[in-house]
């Protein structure tokens, strides 16, 4: 039998330890270069996985783009919120930079008092924002550079927009990479954007979306009485309009029939009207209806401006008018991810989103269009008139009588094809004829939505204060919808898979549904019982005028009997 020497064993061993070390060294070694910016992104939502927006965008940079990111360390110390949220914005910020092939480069720079990176902070434009007992500056923001000396700007990362964290980031990149803005020009009866009102004579805050219209885009206001459109315009916004001249209707007219896009929103009641503030009650009549007769019927869009919608299933809670709990109100809808089209890059990744009083869409589209619903109700729906709207008291009275029809109702729509004209026969009479060159063999691209009233700051912002500073925090996607209407209107599509990544909220769909359905078992049965109620005090009454014992107040056997 043959045996092995303890020295070969040992020399055996020693061997094999260090091959095994040569090839641990060699499998890191390539490993740092094969796997460098591989990750495994395990968190629910895909926080640390850019969007493919993003990519795309990044991977497009013709030129470098420089991203200086400022964040004040030791000021931060008081809030440890703030510490845990700068480092996942550091960590998207080279994720970003990583996937860019070196055309995003990235400086990370803390401003302490009195330095240079302080100087440069203030040089961007970027705020100071005092924390602490002892009032320590902190700088929290991004400021960016292009090769022509264009400059972006975030001015302070606020945690409680988290939601929209890589969309801010992207759309400060395209700013940079695309320093000319888009012009879109926006036709409006209602206070949408601040300005000068010449009833009040003064100046007019405008909605908060208003805001972000003139931050992304180039908007061109024109007047209500207008008789034509600029010729430069990348797209149009007519926001609920009424009593516009033939002259502007037959302009929007060829340039849509031109394949300009627009986007339109129409309603029958629109709480936005300036005829609101007129009214001494919620609903006491007046007109606050729009339409946009003849170009609507010309693209096949049944619209009627007389009637809304109720939707029992997504009926939003509003206060009580005689100031006690919260009821819920038919025509005031907040409609979730079942509500949308989520094909459609517009509202795909939408999660929530707030209407008010909305009328609803029909299809007699002609040959040639496209008639695809965005935005729809909810089965336990019914038309709702606005006579009905004007004269109901209550909530509760809306409700009183109403029967879902069962069809889901159609608030928002994409028109697409070669778009008719509405004048085939030229101009109407004493209007001038306009030359409107067809865009490029393109489609036309028209979004539809019969409701102004998602465009009001109540319906989808709330106001909050961080620092000393005023913000305002979305808790829906209505700023969402609008914006990525815009941005795909205007062919800006990759910013569109990047914004609003996260939920807003996450409700208990299913628990809602329940206490739906039991809100209207236990009305039926309060109506059962307030009739039983009105039958018995009928009874009591005449059993009361038949007594012969004078009009006694004690109750007779009868009487007992009945009650």
């Amino acid at each position: 039998m043959k045996t092995f020497s303890p020295a070969w064993i040992r020399g055996l061993g020693a061997g094999a330890f260090v091959l095994l070390a040569v090839l641990f060294v060699a499998l890191t070694v390539a490993s740092s270069h094969l796997l460098r910016g591989a990750r495994l992104d395990l968190t629910e939502n895909r926080l640390y996985t850019l969007s493919p927006g993003t990519e795309r965008l990044v991977a497009g940079l013709a030129e470098p783009v420089n991203l200086y990111f400022f964040y004040s360390r030791e000021a931060a110390q008081p809030v440890p919120a703030l510490a845990t949220y700068a480092v996942r914005v550091r960590e998207l910020l080279e994720e970003i930079a990583a996937r860019s092939d070196g055309q995003v480069r990235l400086h990370v720079l803390d401003p302490e008092p009195f330095s240079p990176a302080e100087d440069r902070a203030a040089e961007f434009g970027l705020r100071a924002v005092p924390i602490g007992p002892g009032g320590d500056a902190l700088y929290f923001g991004l400021a960016g550079t292009n090769s022509t000396d264009g400059r972006a700007l975030i001015d302070f990362f606020n945690p409680q927009k988290e939601s929209f964290l890589e969309y801010d980031v992207a759309r400060l990149i395209h700013e940079l990479a695309n320093p000319e803005r888009r012009v879109v020009g926006l036709v409006s009866t209602l206070p949408l954007v601040a300005g000068f009102d010449p009833t009040a004579g003064g100046m007019q805050p405008g909605l908060v979306i208003g805001e972000q219209l003139g931050e992304l885009y180039d908007v061109r206001s024109i007047p209500a009485d207008a008789t034509a459109l600029p010729a430069d315009l990348d797209a149009l916004v007519v926001v609920h309009p009424k009593g516009l001249p033939r002259a502007l209707l037959y302009s929007i007219d060829q340039y849509v029939a031109g394949g300009g896009p627009l986007l339109l929103f129409v309603d029958p009641d629109s709480q936005l009207d300036p005829g609101m503030a007129q009214r001494p009650a919620l609903y006491a009549g007046g007109d606050r209806t729009s339409s946009f007769e003849p170009l609507l019927s010309a693209w096949g869009v049944a619209y009627d401006p007389t009637r809304a919608f109720g939707d029992l299933e997504h009926a939003l809670l509003v206060g009580s008018p005689d100031g006690g709990e919260p009821v819920r109100h038919l025509a005031f809808a907040g409609f979730g991810p079942d509500a949308f089209d989520r094909d459609d890059v517009v509202t795909g990744a939408l999660d929530a989103l707030n209407v008010g009083t909305p009328g609803f869409l029909g299809r007699k589209v002609p040959d040639g269009v496209a008639f695809t619903p965005l935005i729809t109700s909810g089965p336990r729906s019914a038309p709702i008139t606005v006579e009905q709207l004007a004269f109901a008291a209550t909530p509760d009275s809306l409700r009183a009588g109403f029967e879902p029809t069962g069809e889901r109702y159609v608030v928002a729509a994409r028109l697409s094809g070669t778009l008719p004209s509405a004048y085939p026969d030229g101009p109407p009479e004493g209007v001038t004829p306009v030359a409107t060159p067809r865009r490029a063999a393109e489609d036309g691209n028209v979004i539809v939505v019969a409701d102004t009233d998602l465009l009001s700051d109540p319906l989808w912002v709330r106001t909050q204060s961080l620092l000393g500073q005023t913000y305002a925090e979305p808790w829906a996607n209505n700023a969402d919808f609008v914006l990525n209407a815009l941005d795909q209107l205007t062919g800006g599509a990759d910013l569109i898979a990047i914004r609003a990544r996260d939920a807003f909220a996450r409700p208990f769909t299913r628990v809602e549904a329940l206490r739906s359905r039991a809100d209207d078992r236990l009305r039926a049965k309060e109506v059962e019982l307030q009739r039983e109620l009105q039958v018995t005090e009928q009874k009591l009454v005449e059993l009361q005028a038949g007594r012969t014992d004078g009009g006694s107040l004690v109750l007779s056997p009868e009487q007992q009997a009945e009650v």
